[in-house]
């Protein structure tokens, strides 16, 4: 079954509460993004020799040095909770994901979780950490039976996150992204209905969920606001303004 929006929602505010004290509120999803999405591939693409995003665990990481395989997977993730490096580990697996699959390098690998300013230090940053893995490793969020082109988990989660917590930092929810209701406005207004070619680009990254929203209006399907295909929609959320 699908992930429900409601399990969904109920996992981004536990881990923002988890997060809570460290940074500023905005600064959450840079987090909280990374994980949703480290755990999706995984649910969607591991193992998968002909996936959309190459997804493997540390006992099948290709790398010939045994000393520098880390995987790339959620649940390489899972097996650092409660270890003294687990910040350290989380920032080598993402950077692992990044370092097999092109298209993430500077997308997936902002965040790090080896920040002690923003995460703490010690045994604040181990548990801390650790409550976070375990929140995104609820049942519930099997992210398996969810249809790739039907989704937009990761476009949800980050409305939510904007707005709920852009305001509390003081910030304009405008600031970081393009609400839903005026994505449909716009894509009504340029006409992108009538577009028939598959190959056509929308150049203004700001308005990624225009395009992103789109199929679900049955009005054109397989298009990014950078012109990638509709496959893995995480691309379509660009590097924050």
């Amino acid at each position: 079954m699908a992930v429900k929006k409601t399990e969904l929602y109920s996992s981004l505010w536990a881990s923002c509460d988890a997060l809570r004290g460290g940074m500023d509120a905005s600064q959450y999803k840079d987090y909280i993004l990374t994980l949703l999405f480290m755990k999706y591939v995984t649910d969607k693409y591991k193992g998968q020799k002909y996936g959309d995003l190459t997804v493997f665990d540390k006992e099948h990481d290709p790398n010939p040095d045994p000393e520098k395989r880390t995987g790339c997977s959620f649940d390489d993730f899972i097996a650092l909770k409660n270890k003294k490096n687990i910040g350290e580990g989380i920032d080598k697996i993402i950077a692992r994901l990044a370092e097999v699959n092109d298209s993430l390098k500077g997308v997936i690998d902002i965040a790090h979780f080896n920040d002690e300013a923003k995460i703490g230090k010690g045994q604040e940053m181990v548990d801390k950490l650790t409550k976070l893995i375990a929140i995104f490793q609820r049942p519930e969020l099997d992210f398996s039976n969810n249809k790739a082109d039907g989704d937009d988990i990761i476009g949800d989660a980050y409305e939510y996150l904007m707005r709920n917590f852009a305001t509390e930092s003081g910030k304009s929810k405008g600031q970081f992204y393009t609400p839903a209701e005026v994505s449909r406005i716009l894509a009504k207004v340029i006409g992108i209905d009538k577009c028939t070619d598959h190959d056509a680009t929308v150049c203004d990254k700001a308005v990624a969920r225009l395009i992103q929203g789109i199929p679900q209006k049955g009005l054109i399907s397989g298009l990014f606001a950078d012109g990638r295909p509709m496959r893995s929609y995480f691309f379509a959320l660009p590097p924050v303004r």
